[in-house]
């Protein structure tokens, strides 16, 4: 059994300033998704183009400059996922940082990003810069979590069911484009970040990104160094070990192999 890790894109991101174009027949499960990503790209560059564009793609107050990335994806620079996100839990996991043998194998084989404008893609997939979250509706596709869910039920379904044990490190909005069905054998992990005030558990989103992300670089370390854990039990031992983790819960599965792994915060 390995680890199939599950991880959110990020907000923040570092464009290359060179690198190869976008190729959607190198992205994962092409032969599937190559059609729905390309009516994604096509809704998403009228909307980009529109005056409106930063109201409705959630942009708040950044400037129409944000949404105008998204109107040269085929020619803009691309670079690998775990490179061009940048955010908080990216920074917290250091994935592909260490260049040890084996390491690239690791991030392409376990790691999986969910995306709103991609579906899903490996952590080495080349992919431009771009302004587009899972929570956003397109004209033409809708709300992109629903969109993705119709899809990536036959291409994530079989890749967890190899796996046979996946870490969900994703945000809501993400964590809804797919979920195993109840027919699948393996177990899910999803994982949570709390600290306690007073007796009372409260949720910190950064924090809990941070650790999120701690755990994943610790387990794709592990797993080049040929230790990587193959249980649930496994992953809490690995979890509680964390810098700035005081201890870890795991709950019991549910009927779909549902688990709560909650990492407590020191």
């Amino acid at each position: 059994m390995r680890v199939l890790i599950l991880l959110p894109p990020s907000e923040g991101k570092t464009p290359p300033d060179s690198g190869p174009s976008l190729r959607l027949s190198s992205l994962l499960a092409a032969d599937r998704l190559t059609a729905a990503r390309q009516a994604v790209m096509e809704e998403l560059a009228r909307v980009s183009a529109a005056a409106d564009a930063a109201k409705v793609l959630g942009l708040g107050p950044r400037s129409s400059a944000d949404a105008a990335v998204n109107l040269v994806l085929d020619a803009a620079p691309c670079a690998p996922a775990h490179e061009l996100f940048t955010g908080v839990l990216y920074e917290a996991a250091r994935l592909g940082g260490t260049g040890a043998p084996g390491e690239a194998e690791a991030l392409s084989r376990d790691v999986v990003i969910l995306s709103g404008l991609w579906g899903a893609v490996r952590a080495t997939d080349r992919l431009p810069d771009h302004r587009l979250a899972m929570g956003v509706s397109l004209p033409g596709c809708g709300r992109l979590n629903a969109f993705w869910v119709r899809e990536l039920a036959a291409v994530l379904g079989p890749i967890a069911e190899e796996a046979g044990l996946v870490i969900d490190a994703r945000s809501s909005a993400y964590a809804a484009a797919w979920q195993p069905d109840r027919s699948w054998g393996g177990e899910l992990l999803r994982i949570r970040a709390v600290r306690i005030r007073e007796g009372r558990r409260q949720v910190v989103s950064h924090h809990a990104k941070h650790t999120r992300g701690l755990l994943a670089g610790e387990l794709i370390a592990l797993r080049v160094a040929g230790r990587a854990p193959s249980t649930a039990n496994g992953v809490a031992e690995v979890g509680a070990g964390l810098d700035g983790v005081a201890d870890a819960e795991l709950s019991a599965p549910d009927r779909s192999g549902r688990r709560d792994l909650t990492l407590i915060l020191a």
